[in-house]
């Protein structure tokens, strides 16, 4: 008998994978220079000198060393367009003044701030409040509306359409509501609750950067991060989160707690 028919009649393994809990740091790209034009070129010219570097890496943006750079003296669209041509996928800032913050976030990178330096801390919850669940407030059809003069509700997106791989929707001054799948490589960002009736399997951002109230709901949980008011957990760090079922995220203090409902 040959060695290919052995191989095709050989009885399947019992145990075809295993999984394994593990946790990875997230790399951080610490600005010396506030121009892209400098930046990305640079990181071009180490791409190769080493093929491979940081290739398809998530990224951080740190700002401590800008400290004195005004806001409009950082193209941080240009930026994020300049490492996402070189495969780099940048996915929030750390450190930096609140004014640099601010203008980050407005090109879609929220303000991250670790939760523990091990990695995230999850709390399980055997059953959320009943309140926990609260229905969708009204609907708003601007895509990008402002904050409603004099106080009053705040506006709510909602997107009714399937959230593409590398595509980014914003609530801005509100909630957001997706009754679709956001797709791995997508982002989700809200200054104010999240919500996904489908599956999250992309990045979900609430809060802004001051909202530690917000939460993030989806009814099929497998994200590749989380974050509330800039504390973050990436999937990797999710080893104790039941994914795949209806979980809701929100704040304890400075604890980032993971609760089945539904």
């Amino acid at each position: 008998m040959s060695a290919a028919s052995r191989s095709t009649n050989a009885p399947p393994r019992l145990e075809p994978f295993r999984l394994r809990g593990a946790n990875f740091n997230l790399l951080v790209l610490r600005l010396l220079d506030p121009r892209p034009e400098v930046v990305v070129p640079a990181i071009g010219d180490q791409f190769r000198r080493a093929p491979g570097f940081l290739r398809f890496a998530p990224i951080v943006i740190g700002l401590a060393e800008l400290d004195g750079v005004a806001p409009g003296e950082v193209d941080f669209a240009g930026l994020v367009q300049g490492l996402r041509a070189l495969d780099i996928v940048p996915i929030g800032t750390v450190d930096g003044s609140p004014e640099l913050r601010n203008a980050a976030l407005a090109a879609g990178l929220p303000p991250l701030r670790q939760t523990g330096k091990d990695g995230p801390d999850v709390e399980l919850a055997p059953r959320p409040p009943a309140a926990a669940v609260a229905g969708p407030p009204s609907p708003s059809p601007a895509p990008a509306p402002p904050p409603a003069a004099g106080g009053g509700a705040r506006p709510t997106l909602i997107v009714d359409q399937p959230v593409r791989a590398g595509q980014r929707i914003w609530a801005q001054g509100g909630d957001l509501i997706v009754t679709a799948t956001v797709n791995a490589g997508a982002e989700v960002i809200a200054d104010g609750n999240i919500h996904v009736y489908g599956a999250l399997r992309g990045r979900a951002m609430a809060g802004g950067a001051q909202n530690t109230e917000a939460r993030i709901f989806a009814l099929n949980f497998d994200p590749e991060l989380v974050s509330i008011a800039g504390y973050y957990a990436v999937r990797d760090g999710l080893t104790a989160v039941p994914l795949g079922r209806a979980v809701q995220v929100r704040l304890e203090g400075e604890r980032m707690r993971f609760d089945p409902f539904g």
